[in-house]
């Protein structure tokens, strides 16, 4: 995640805080200059770095805090308390009129920042909650602008509205609002036209769209991975234009994540949503109280349950479960756990969300987890047929063999898997509490002791 570092150089902090037991208002100083120089590195900027360590100062070095029981603990905990206000300390939703209503919502932002496929991840987001969604293609400079927002609307089941590269931005937004009364849909999303920098005919025609259409919410498209330019950005497009929320994209990325905390203490206005990948689902709600727990390596658990509900098929993981206990788990289900494991982001974003994971930790996991390796096992799985999938004593070295040559692996590897499905079952059988008996995934995780 973006704040890898960050939260790496955090918890050495804290680590030294919560060591020292009893502290003096110079250790809470100390500790508040490797915060501050933690922030500045992380590209946060200066004068929101400055107020916020003046701040948690303020409430750290008072006589309660000093004198309590935990005093390290209790720091940390203004300044996570602190990072969260920072943040915007509330949820917000983009505001939706009732479905009898049409709302406009309108994309804006810098060329390259990820605006057209955010159009589309947001379209997809409330149609799942039952909103009938019009995508309006109103970029006509980008040559591949148009098509790309038509294949993503393709793959999210949303129309597209689109007049070609030939009309004015202003007449294609106010003709797709009149098709969407017309067809009763009750959003509708403007992609409008990015740049390689600010300049005036781009704010101009934000301008003339929003005073012919009426905007019910302007929304700016931010990558984060440009660090403080993306807080000038955010600056210049509320001061011209007005904005009412920033989505942040990349934030997946090997960023400094300086933008997200930045953002709402220059602009006032809060962060909405944060993209953490490239798939249309990759679209996740910006929680400031979760991030900030993220950031400081306290874990994110509650998104990582919301990931499982939104992901995992019940009924199938429920079945899971009972063939796992009764010891027939085969290949078929094996294969399902990953494709399950997949949609939830894979193992190294579900891990990245627990407490105390983050910077090295998480270094050597990604290496532990190799990709490459998971694609391969995946490779000699859809090389077998049903029946072997289903009846692994059915795998002879013939077979083997057939399931090698098919996935372009070594027979060795078809071989080691098999070896460590079947260690597996024998560890399923052994342990008959492996799930936990306590809610869809078990003490360990409906995963936990799969060899992958």
């Amino acid at each position: 995640m973006a704040f890898d570092s960050l939260s790496e150089k955090l918890q050495n902090v804290f680590k030294n805080l919560r060591s020292k037991g009893r502290l003096t208002e110079a250790d809470v100083k100390t500790a508040l200059k490797e915060v501050k120089l933690a922030l500045l590195e992380a590209d946060v900027s200066f004068k929101v770095v400055k107020q916020f360590i003046k701040s948690v100062e303020a409430r750290a070095v008072g006589t309660d805090v000093l004198e309590s029981l935990t005093p390290g603990q209790t720091v940390i905990k203004i300044v996570h308390e602190e990072m969260i206000s920072l943040m915007g300390s509330e949820t917000t939703e983009i505001k939706l009129r009732p479905s009898n209503e049409i709302t406009v919502i309108m994309m804006t932002g810098l060329q390259g920042a990820g605006k057209t496929t955010t159009a589309a991840k947001l379209a997809g987001k409330y149609k799942i909650k039952g909103r009938k969604v019009l995508l309006a293609a109103c970029d006509v400079y980008r040559p591949a602008a148009i098509k790309q927002l038509q294949v993503n609307g393709e793959k999210q089941g949303v129309e597209v509205f689109s007049m070609g590269d030939q009309h004015k931005p202003v007449n294609i937004a106010k003709a797709a609002v009149e098709h969407a009364k017309a067809h009763g849909m009750s959003v509708v999303i403007l992609d409008t036209a990015g740049r390689l920098h600010i300049d005036e005919d781009m704010m101009n025609e934000l301008i003339e769209i929003r005073d012919h259409v009426e905007v019910a919410q302007s929304i700016l498209v931010v990558d984060s991975m440009t660090g403080q330019d993306a807080v000038n950005v955010a600056s210049s497009f509320t001061d011209k234009v007005g904005i009412d929320g920033v989505i942040l994209t990349k934030l997946d990325g090997d960023t400094r994540g300086g933008a997200a905390l930045s953002i709402r203490a220059v602009t006032g206005k809060p962060i909405l949503y944060v993209g953490m990948g490239e798939k249309l689902s990759d679209l996740e709600q910006f929680y400031p109280d979760r991030m900030a727990s993220r950031i400081l390596g306290m874990g994110d658990v509650l998104t990582m349950i919301e990931k499982a509900q939104e992901s995992l098929d019940e009924e199938k993981s429920r079945q899971m479960v009972q063939k796992m206990k009764k010891n027939q788990f085969d290949f078929e289900d094996y294969l399902e756990s990953m494709n399950q494991m997949k949609k939830m982001g894979g193992i190294g974003a579900l891990l990245g969300m627990l407490p105390g994971m983050g910077g090295s930790q998480m270094k050597q996991i990604e290496d532990a987890v190799d990709e490459k390796k998971m694609a391969r096992i995946e490779a000699i799985i859809l090389s077998m047929t049903i029946k072997e999938r289903q009846n692994p004593d059915l795998l002879n070295p013939s077979r083997k063999r057939r399931i090698a040559k098919g996935a372009g692996v070594d027979i060795s590897e078809v071989n080691r898997l098999v070896k460590q499905f079947e260690q597996s079952k024998k560890m399923m059988k052994q342990m008959p509490g492996l799930m936990g008996g306590k809610g869809r995934f078990g003490k360990k995780g409906m995963f936990g002791k799969l060899p992958f």
